[in-house]
């Protein structure tokens, strides 16, 4: 009998269902995510959240905790360096299921499991609520003095402003005043003729 024992046995010994669960980790720390069995996507959610909670500490007895389970020092360092960190805020709900249906061959129940809100680029991402999306608009006492400042400023006075920082910076340009050419009123009708005429 099976009394309070919970998890699913997936047709394999204890060894293999081992090494399969802590495989299918190794690969969703890899690739944030991986597609599988439903009943197979559930039983490494479970096993994969205990290791970002332990990822989440941080301390050196956590990193060899995780270390027994998967022996792959790079696949570890991604999850305590680039993972663990994204989800300091988050308790629990690491991943999440997407269901795909049945496959043609065998008629399985396939699902992807994926991280939730993972952002590669190493930035946290903090989910935005309707209730911080609807903030007051800021008032005129809340605006600082360099906006003030900034407000303030004419584009003509920039533009001064930038043209005199360029003169400074090319002296040798500005004292030297290029002249255009003068050309006359009698001399541009020569040219119209002369161009008339051929």
């Amino acid at each position: 009998m099976r009394h309070r024992k919970d998890g699913r046995k997936l047709g394999r010994t204890a060894s293999h269902r081992k090494a399969m669960l802590a495989n299918m980790a190794a690969n969703l720390f890899l690739h944030k995510q991986i597609r599988t069995t439903h009943p197979k996507a559930l039983e490494a959610r479970r096993f994969a959240e205990t290791l970002i909670t332990k990822a989440k500490k941080g301390d050196l007895h956590s990193r060899r905790m995780v270390l027994k389970v998967i022996p792959h020092k790079d696949i570890v360092k991604i999850l305590f360096d680039e993972i663990a960190p994204q989800y300091t805020d988050r308790n629990g709900g690491y991943t999440r299921i997407i269901k795909l249906g049945q496959r043609k061959n065998d008629a399985a129940h396939v699902s992807i499991l994926a991280l939730v809100d993972f952002d590669p680029s190493g930035e946290v991402v903090t989910p935005t609520t309707k209730a911080k999306a609807a903030k007051s608009p800021v008032t005129a006492e809340e605006v600082t003095p360099e906006v003030e400042e900034a407000a303030e400023v004419t584009p003509e006075e920039v533009v001064e402003a930038v043209t005199e920082e360029v003169v400074e910076e090319t002296p040798e340009v500005a004292a030297e005043e290029v002249e255009a050419p003068e050309t006359s009123a009698d001399e541009a009708d020569e040219s119209e003729a002369e161009s008339k005429t051929s």
